[in-house]
């Protein structure tokens, strides 16, 4: 039985770029259950495949399309922690132009807009489906990759 959404997108050599997640890390991504992440995928919200040990696994793409909240939805309020957060997220949005850049992170509930140089977003190679965490100090937003 394979009740998922298995679509290829036309351009494979990109498909086999973007990183795919398991159902966990998804869930923990979109600050959701891995239940309604499981029933995303069935009702064909999110695309997924079966990994050879039959373990669904969320394509990157679709995620961050998941991700990314409706612009007329109000965020809620966070207060910070401390000084210093990290959000651990998916990338959404990468916009580049000569020198600068905007990468957007959706990190669970809350969506973070960091402005960084164009050489640091090509020297990470951000790209929307990535894992990235956003670190937050004062009012600077920076971004890393994270580690595995």
């Amino acid at each position: 039985m394979r009740p998922m959404s298995e679509h290829k997108p036309a351009n494979a050599r990109i498909y086999k770029l973007m990183p795919n997640y398991r159902l966990g890390q998804a869930a923990k991504m979109l600050g959701l259950s891995a239940d309604t992440v499981r029933r995303m995928v069935d009702d064909g919200r999110l695309l997924a495949v079966r990994s050879s040990g039959g373990q669904r696994l969320i394509d990157g793409a679709s995620l961050a399309r998941a991700a990314k909240p409706e612009r007329q939805k109000q965020a809620e309020v966070f207060v910070a922690q401390s000084a210093r957060n990290r959000f651990p997220g998916i990338v959404t949005r990468v916009i580049k132009d000569r020198v600068a850049a905007q990468v957007e992170i959706q990190a669970g509930p809350h969506r973070l807009v960091s402005l960084l140089t164009r050489e640091a977003v090509d020297e990470l190679d951000l790209k929307p489906g990535m894992p990235a965490v956003a670190v937050v100090k004062a009012t600077n937003v920076g971004v890393e990759l994270p580690r595995d």
